[in-house]
């Protein structure tokens, strides 16, 4: 339990009101010290859809990217066999991660990728 989940006192063991407070502190101290704007702010991102028959690489700096191999041979992502009906995904995770570059060859199948950039 945090401090502030007192049930003697104030909102009776609800410490949301301390850690909003804690967390919007650390946001300020973040945003202050790498001179970017607020981590808590929900920040937009866009979506892409790709079908290809070729190879190719999906460039560095995505939050995430999904593969299906939805053609009848297989295909290839990051030097490692996909069959057909498979599909993998690849997450950044949070607060502004990104993803290094994805290479991918779909020749002879075909690759269904959607990538957040």
């Amino acid at each position: 339990m945090s401090i502030g989940n007192l049930k003697s006192e104030g909102n009776k063991g609800n410490n949301f009101p301390w850690q909003i407070k804690v967390l919007q502190g650390l946001d300020k101290l973040l945003s202050t010290i790498s001179g970017t704007g607020t981590y808590l702010t929900p920040k937009a991102r866009v979506t892409n859809i790709l079908r290809t028959t070729s190879n190719g690489t999906i460039a560095a700096g995505k939050y995430s990217v999904s593969f299906a191999n939805v053609g009848s041979d297989d295909s290839v992502v990051k030097g490692v066999i996909i069959k057909s009906g498979e599909t993998i995904n690849f997450d950044a995770g949070t607060l502004n991660n990104t993803l290094d570059a994805i290479a991918y060859d779909a020749t002879g199948t075909e690759l269904l990728i959607i990538y957040i950039s």
